[in-house]
């Protein structure tokens, strides 16, 4: 069994979380760092261009930040009440498949949003997680040498206006929805946990990975 170790944080910069990961990976690639990581974050309000992005899909950008990134996938929002994941996986250990990690990731938050009781499923041809033919959860990732990292986005208590300002993931007339609004509870902290840690069991059980306890710093 793989171990994995999981770290969480609060708001953090999307910058700093990019060259986190990116400096993970790289040790993860050269030997540096021997486990597995799972960063979970939460972001400021952010807008990101994967590889794939369309022009036409960013509707409007004033007063928040853009950044393009090597990640897979079209335009995508990041905000306060979403919970980031990036996993940083040597994926020989695993599978050397990227159709059957993106499936895998899927499944780790459909079995995370089971746990929070709230029914979830895949859409044929597109990639992320929907809930009663809303969208909840976005994926969008990069491999190098089989080595992952960028991840997943789940709404949890985000505010979904923000989504008004792209066509999210590149698909016209997505409804984005959120924990919060399927579960009916308003924002707390009790919810956001409960999230994170259906997540984390999740990922477990999808990964077949158990949790690893290693304290990590970043020098």
């Amino acid at each position: 069994m793989n171990t994995l170790e999981v770290i969480t944080t609060g708001i953090i910069p999307y910058a700093d979380a990019l060259a986190w990961q990116r400096e993970l990976a790289e040790d993860r690639i050269a030997g540096r760092l021997s486990h597995d990581v799972l960063l979970l974050v939460e972001h400021p309000p952010v807008l990101t261009l994967g590889r794939n992005s369309h022009p036409a899909h960013l509707l409007e950008r004033h007063g928040i930040d853009v950044f393009e990134v090597e990640r897979g996938g079209d335009v995508t929002f990041h905000g306060p009440g979403q919970l980031v994941g990036y996993p940083i996986l040597d994926l020989k250990a695993y599978k050397q498949d990227l159709h059957w990690y993106l499936r895998t990731l899927e499944q780790a938050l459909i079995d995370a949003l089971t746990r929070l009781e709230i029914p979830a499923e895949r859409n044929p041809g597109l990639t992320g997680v929907w809930t009663r033919g809303r969208k909840i959860a976005s994926i969008g990732i990069h491999v190098k040498q089989w080595v992952t990292w960028h991840g997943f986005a789940l709404n949890v208590t985000t505010d979904l206006s923000h989504f008004a300002r792209i066509v999210p993931c590149g698909i016209q007339g997505v409804e984005m929805t959120s924990v919060a609004k399927e579960r009916g509870a308003g924002s707390g902290e009790q919810l956001w946990e409960e999230s994170v840690a259906a997540v984390v069991k999740g990922f477990e059980s999808a990964f077949g990975a158990a949790r690893h306890e290693h304290a990590f710093s970043r020098t």
